[in-house]
């Protein structure tokens, strides 16, 4: 978006390709809040990837055959060594297909909307609750309906609904789960 590569108007999917070549994503763990922060070529860009200008062109490039593939290679970097938990729509089917423990979460569209709402809020970021469930649809559409690595819960995945828990609760659910894996 900042390259003006992705405009309302379309992708230029040339230059986007060229400009994957350039790129290095890297992320650090906060132990503040209990969150990673990702970075873009040294920049942090945590807030700026949650943004909804970036959530409405997510689904659209993510589509792409040669965007995944870079985001599959990059995503599997960072893993190689183990013990790392990572969230993404296709992380358990296709970039690590062979993880140790693989959870499925899932909520209604009015909770997760509500929730990224409220998120959204707290950045000072104005976003009205019916365009954000609107975009979360349209990307779950769009997600599970592409040819390449598509939204799907995997095979041997736990499906957690954490429609409503809370962020402890869910924490208390998963803690026996990693708990039991560690021991084994």
């Amino acid at each position: 978006l900042q390259q003006g590569i992705i405009t309302e108007q379309g992708i230029d999917e040339e230059k986007l390709k060229s400009s994957l070549e350039h790129i290095d994503i890297s992320f650090t763990f906060d132990p503040a809040t209990l969150q990673s922060i990702h970075f873009l070529n040294g920049e942090n860009v945590e807030e700026k990837i949650r943004s909804i200008e970036v959530s409405q062109h997510v689904s659209p490039v993510s589509k792409l055959k040669f965007v995944r593939e870079k985001m599959v290679a990059l995503q599997r970097e960072a893993g190689k060594e183990g013990g790392i938990v990572m969230d993404g729509r296709d992380i358990g089917t296709v970039v690590f297909p062979k993880a140790d423990l693989k959870i499925f979460m899932t909520a209604s569209p009015e909770i997760r909307a509500r929730r990224r709402y409220l998120e959204l809020k707290e950045k000072g970021i104005e976003a009205s609750l019916e365009e954000i469930k609107k975009n979360l649809m349209e990307r779950d559409l769009i997600d599970s309906t592409r040819e390449e690595s598509p939204l799907r819960q995997a095979s041997d995945a736990i499906v957690l609904d954490n429609s409503h828990m809370t962020l402890e609760q869910q924490m208390k659910w998963i803690d026996p789960l990693i708990r039991k894996l560690m021991q084994s």
